[in-house]
């Protein structure tokens, strides 16, 4: 049936007059979906567990506090002030279990108490929450991407230092690392560092971490396999893993004494991966380690000179321009199938990004080191939760690949806000049942429907 103009369109002529009155009024109901999965996670009595009656705890509670943090983050704030704008909400109020939220001071004020000792007690209830969705998801292989990252902080924040940032060079920073499971799309572990700490060196300990993280929550059993960059080519890294039984490929940077420029150079035959690249393998000598390792060697030709001519000239440019990179490894794949493996590690890429874009990861909220390294914690929990909070409830599985990727279609927080997250609705008690209105809209009735019906079948 076609329909007349006139039931198209209408007219506007004057400017609404804005009142501040109704109450009940929610820029967030999809929290009430998500307020019911960590109901069924009971990640409440998990924070109370591991926090509860420590310096952290509060006249708002320990809990509470935790939870509002982690529902600001969701739904978008970045900032310990942007309370401020969501002081009345009654989805959020009931997201943490408050009559009344805190005031951005109080917030400060209280992730200022966090040690050492009370991050890694909040990074239990990570652990456990990965352990969750791991189990969940059925993987018995691990596949683990190690890697850190900058977080500029300015010149006021406690043991900030100027280091490795490449796009504000000398402005000081952070330099947290972080391992990240690529099939369940979990992140495992963080640790906030200063800025100018070696990526490699310092990273001994985390790694111990990560093997004592899985080994207390899942237990043994676990086949693991790490994927990490040039700087973790390193002596006291491979023979940790080689210990710890753990398969890894990790890029090999063209050291003098490795002698790659003069591998490649008396290379004649090379191995076809698909158009544009190519490899051989070979065993490699590394005479101050006293150890032989399988080396991957591979050439990529591209139509341009390498940027800042980094890579080696070592072929006629009549033959093209090649960037060359090798991985050492311990797995058994072919060249092909090694290509695609460590291709998968852009997956932590993205990671970052969505941390840092939708979880406010990169934001400094205070100049106290401990406080802004609990922030890196709620942050990296606030993601874990959403990601399996999709598993559970809407996410589609998708096939396995050669690249480890994600066994589920995850949709970005920014998505998830737009589509459910971010919904208004009003809060009413017709016959004095708590209900909440999210209007007359046929999709997002669909959406909540779904949603409500698989945390049912979760729980």
């Amino acid at each position: 049936m076609k329909l007349r103009k006139a039931d198209l369109r209408q007219r506007v002529n004057g400017d609404l007059t804005y009142r501040f009155e109704a109450k009940g009024l929610t820029s967030f109901a999809g929290l009430e979906l998500i307020r019911r999965y960590l109901k069924t996670l009971e990640l409440a009595p998990r924070i109370r567990h591991h926090l509860g009656r420590t310096t952290v705890d509060t006249d708002f509670g320990v809990v509470s506090m935790v939870l509002l943090l982690v529902g600001l983050l969701i739904t978008g704030g970045r900032r310990v002030r942007h309370v401020l704008f969501h002081r009345n909400d009654p989805l959020l109020l009931r997201f943490c279990g408050l009559q009344r939220l805190p005031t951005p001071r109080t917030v400060g004020r209280w992730l200022r108490r966090f040690t050492q000792k009370h991050v890694e007690r909040l990074l239990r209830v990570n652990d456990e929450v990965v352990a969750e969705g791991i189990r969940r998801a059925g993987l018995r292989r691990l596949t683990i991407d190690v890697d850190g990252s900058v977080v500029s902080t300015g010149l006021k924040a406690q043991w900030a230092a100027r280091g490795f940032n490449p796009h504000h060079r000398k402005v000081p920073s952070y330099y947290p690392i972080t391992a990240y499971e690529a099939q369940s799309g979990q992140i495992l572990r963080v640790k906030n560092r200063p800025g100018n700490i070696h990526d490699g060196k310092a990273s001994l300990g985390f790694l111990r971490s990560v093997f004592g993280q899985i080994r207390e929550t899942l237990g043994s059993g676990y086949r693991l396999e790490f994927r990490m960059d040039g700087a973790f080519f390193r002596e006291d890294v491979v023979r940790m893993l080689l210990g710890r039984d753990a398969e890894f490929a990790i890029k090999v940077p063209f050291f003098e004494w490795t002698d790659l420029k003069g591998t490649i150079q008396r290379r004649r035959r090379w191995k076809r991966v698909n158009r544009d690249v190519s490899c051989f393998s070979q065993a490699l000598y590394c005479e101050p380690w006293d150890m032989t390792l399988r080396v991957v060697i591979y050439r990529k030709q591209v139509r341009h000179r390498s940027r800042k001519n980094y890579q080696l000239d070592l072929f006629d440019p009549s033959n093209g321009h090649f960037e060359y990179s090798a991985i050492a490894t311990n797995k058994s794949l072919n060249g092909k199938n090694l290509w695609l493996f460590m291709n998968g590690r852009g997956s932590h890429e993205k990671a970052y990004g969505e941390l840092k874009n939708g979880y406010a990861f990169d934001s400094v909220p205070t100049a106290h080191y401990g406080a802004n390294s609990a922030w890196q914690v709620l942050s990296v929990l606030a993601f874990n939760l959403v990601n399996s909070f999709q598993v559970a409830t809407t996410a589609p599985a998708r096939s396995r690949n050669r690249k480890r990727s994600t066994i589920y279609w995850l949709e970005s927080i920014q998505t998830l806000r737009y589509k459910w997250i971010n919904r208004a609705g009003n809060l009413v008690h017709p016959n004095g049942q708590a209900t909440l209105d999210v209007g007359d809209n046929e999709e997002m009735k669909n959406r909540f429907t779904r949603i409500d019906r698989n945390l049912a079948k979760a729980a």
